[in-house]
């Protein structure tokens, strides 16, 4: 059962206060890792991350408390521990393009228009503090398939006072995190999380799990801040990939830390297998970003409007049309597929693709 307490707002906002500053990014079985407490004051490192927590309920959430119920929740759930024939790639595109930037966070600030530092949307038109599930579904957005009309953002890059934004579709691949592919399901309406935290270490981000390969530019890798420079080349520009948890509670769509309702995969033991921990069994799509901003040469003036690169994280709100979803789901990640965003895998084109030329079920 959830809490239902009925703080006042101060406390209440003291209290998600506490929780946003106190998460980490190292993340273990059952969630994120406590960091040490900080206060908003300590964080003039972050420039332009505004720490103040909303005391504002969400249209989603009308009794304040932070926790969002599924409706229905998924119970009767247990990891999968079962090892399907091997595939090396599960997985479709979602590629959308940026559609505006705004101080705006409709996951941690609610209502709350410019409380948030700037951030980049993309996917879903009409994103801003007041989006609710319900505003989202079935709005006009910038990805590949009129059917994910889900919101996804994360803090804006500039060189020095300008803002650089990603030109074109950008990559957001949906995969399996667990070996058992064939378990995963699609995500429930209006699921929302952020993952990583815009106040973790330079160590935090590292060794977080959504960690792939860090700043990357030319042949510079694994940097965990934006390189001194990058080469100067028509071709070349600064990349990121960050992978999001993909293991589910089955009660929340959202808590109030915005995060400890899914966990990251863990390794079987004896093995090397991945799978959900008892206390996330619902295994979800693997979202993992993949961006790319126009901007080298010298980089000592890059920054994210959240502080310094180990400060990136990101948002995801779903708002996919469930029988779009379900079908890419079923046929490329359950299936064993390495899809692009119509669903199709050409190096194995008897099976076919889902959406068709329109990027809409036929």
């Amino acid at each position: 059962m959830r809490p239902r307490s009925k703080l006042p707002a101060l406390l209440l906002g003291t209290a998600l206060l506490a929780s946003v500053l106190g998460v980490g990014t190292v993340a273990t079985a059952a969630g994120p890792a406590a960091a040490p407490a900080a206060s908003a004051a300590g964080h003039s490192g972050h420039s332009g991350h505004t720490t103040a927590v909303s005391t504002r309920a969400s249209a989603d959430d009308p009794d304040g408390d932070g926790y969002i119920p599924a409706v229905p929740q998924v119970t009767g759930v247990t990891p999968s521990t079962a090892t399907p024939p091997p595939r090396y790639h599960k997985e479709f595109q979602a590629n959308c393009s940026v559609t505006h930037t705004a101080p705006d966070d409709p996951i941690i600030y609610p209502g709350q228009p410019g409380k948030s530092h700037d951030h980049t949307f993309m996917g879903n038109t009409t994103t801003n503090a007041g989006s609710t599930t319900a505003s989202l579904y079935g709005g006009n957005t910038t990805c590949n398939a009129p059917a994910d009309a889900s919101a996804y953002w994360m803090p804006s890059l500039y060189n020095g006072d300008k803002k650089i934004l990603p030109v074109g579709p950008q990559v957001i691949y949906y995969k399996s995190g667990i070996t058992d592919y064939t378990s995963v399901r699609p995500f429930p309406r209006g699921l929302r999380y952020v993952v990583g935290d815009p106040l973790q270490s330079a160590q935090q981000f590292r060794a977080h799990k959504g960690f792939v390969e860090g700043w990357e530019c030319g042949d510079s890798f694994f940097n965990v801040d934006f390189p001194a420079t990058c080469p100067s080349r028509p071709d070349v520009q600064l990349n990121i990939r960050f992978q999001a948890p993909s293991c589910w509670d089955g009660k929340y769509l959202d808590t109030p830390d915005h995060k400890s309702h899914m966990a990251y995969p863990v390794v079987k033991p004896g093995t090397n297998d991945n799978m959900c921990p008892a206390s996330h069994p619902v295994a979800l799509p693997m979202i993992e970003f993949k961006m790319a901003f126009p901007v080298n040469g010298d980089m000592s003036q890059v920054r994210l409007a959240s502080g310094r690169g180990y400060s990136f994280h990101y948002d995801f709100f779903n708002a996919w049309e469930e029988r779009t979803l379900k079908a890419l789901v079923d046929h490329c990640i359950v299936g064993g597929l390495q899809c692009d965003t119509r669903g199709y895998d050409q190096n194995h084109p008897e099976r076919g693709a889902v959406l068709n030329a329109d990027h809409r079920l036929p």
